[in-house]
């Protein structure tokens, strides 16, 4: 079998409008990385502390977050192309007043405007591309992972790149690429079928109010806890050139694209979602351990290695997060990525405080944990979790099957 065929169809062969979607997602998971090899340059250009230049994450996420429980009800309303074209422009504006700010608390409210454009941009991506992508949802959200893993890859490596010059250029390059996806998603995207019913601002909430999802969305808030402490403090404990922390981290994305696409289907095939993503996280937790308390090698070692790990971890939490649901795709991806995003937010916050407090260490230790509570969660609802996924199986096969998420 071809690594990136999914069973019903390779993911290569989608239609034009999947595949502007998926390229307009590869640059707006950009910006999540972007900061991460000029995070010394931005704290020195703004005479600021790692402390108050975290908050640059905080903000984004935090209203990404929170935005999350909004896109279903503006893209049930206004349709999906527009919410897409809506976040997209908002991403523009923002990324743009980013690289002239004159202070850290600018640029820190800067990026908030920037994370509420992400959130109606990724939140409807994630269903336009289940919707419109042949081969049914497993290819939908392999393709939509990969976008995810190639931009957060290429985000550190363009951040690199022009910051080496000023830490302002990857913010105008960012609003310069993201109106390119803005023209692919005009040109090549028509508008998708809205929703029967018109999704009000509780549903993403009340989709979390069942076992299985509200399962799913613990444990992936202890597991993002973890993942974003690795993009957000690591380069202030590597402590390296722009250039060599982007050239860490796009190795890092690299492996996060890799084993998201090709090698977490390989594992789930042979063992399972639940025994993969329980034994992924205990490995996760192992390896930002020794990045924490390692010599200067090992961190860098483990920074990339954390790559796979978390490309693995991505691609079945999303699978798991839409196969436990009985609500329409596009409401549980929103309420999945609410508490996902939520965590994203508290990892940057808590981790230079927690070192502040204590040592450089410390807030690795604290990640290694949350990956454990993550995979306790996973071990102790597992019999549910399976049992809700089988449950919902034929429902889900038959929404695939006239083309995604119910209608």
């Amino acid at each position: 079998m071809d690594p990136i065929d999914t069973g019903s169809g390779s993911i290569l062969r989608q239609p034009k409008a999947v595949w502007a979607t998926a390229c307009a997602s590869v640059v707006a998971f950009m910006g999540i990385g972007l900061v991460d090899p000029v995070l010394p340059s931005i704290a020195e250009g703004l005479d600021a502390t790692a402390g108050q230049v975290s908050l640059l994450f905080t903000s984004y996420f935090l209203i990404t977050a929170l935005a999350m429980l909004v896109t279903g009800f503006v893209s049930s309303r206004i349709g999906g192309r527009r919410t897409l074209l809506l976040g997209l422009a908002l991403v523009v504006v923002f990324a743009g007043f980013s690289g002239t700010s004159g202070s850290v608390g600018e640029l820190v409210g800067f990026r908030a405007g920037w994370g509420l454009g992400n959130a109606l941009f990724v939140s409807t991506a994630l269903a336009v591309i289940v919707g419109a992508a042949a081969g049914g949802s497993a290819a939908a959200i392999l393709l939509y992972e990969s976008a995810l893993g190639l931009g957060m890859a290429c985000g550190p490596l363009l951040g690199a790149l022009l910051g080496d010059a000023s830490w302002r250029y990857p913010f105008f390059g960012t609003a310069t690429l993201t109106a390119v996806g803005f023209a692919c998603i005009a040109a090549f995207l028509t508008e998708q079928p809205r929703p029967a019913r018109k999704t009000s601002l509780l549903d993403p909430v009340k989709a979390l109010g069942h076992g299985g999802p509200a399962s799913t969305a613990v444990s992936a808030f202890f597991y993002n806890y973890t993942f974003f402490t690795v993009p957000a403090f690591t380069p202030f404990a590597l402590d390296m050139s722009p250039y060599r922390s982007g050239a860490v981290f796009f190795a890092w994305g690299v492996l996060l694209a890799v084993f998201s696409v090709i090698v977490a289907p390989r594992l789930q095939k042979r063992f399972g979602s639940l025994r993969v993503l329980g034994g992924s996280l205990v490995l996760l937790a192992v390896d930002v351990l020794v990045l924490g308390h390692g010599g200067h090698t090992a961190a860098v070692a483990c920074t990339v290695l954390s790559g796979a790990l978390i490309g693995v971890n991505n691609t079945v939490y999303t699978e798991l997060a839409l196969g436990v649901s009985d609500a329409p795709r596009p409401v549980a991806s929103a309420g999945y990525n609410f508490v996902r995003w939520f965590a994203a937010a508290a990892a940057p916050f808590f981790a230079p405080r927690i070192e502040e407090w204590s040592d450089v260490h410390m807030p690795f230790t604290v990640a290694a944990v949350t990956a454990v509570l993550g995979a306790l969660v996973v071990l102790v609802r597992r019999r549910s979790l399976t049992a809700e996924a089988e449950e919902l199986r034929p429902r889900h096969a038959t929404e695939d099957g006239v083309g995604g998420f119910a209608n």
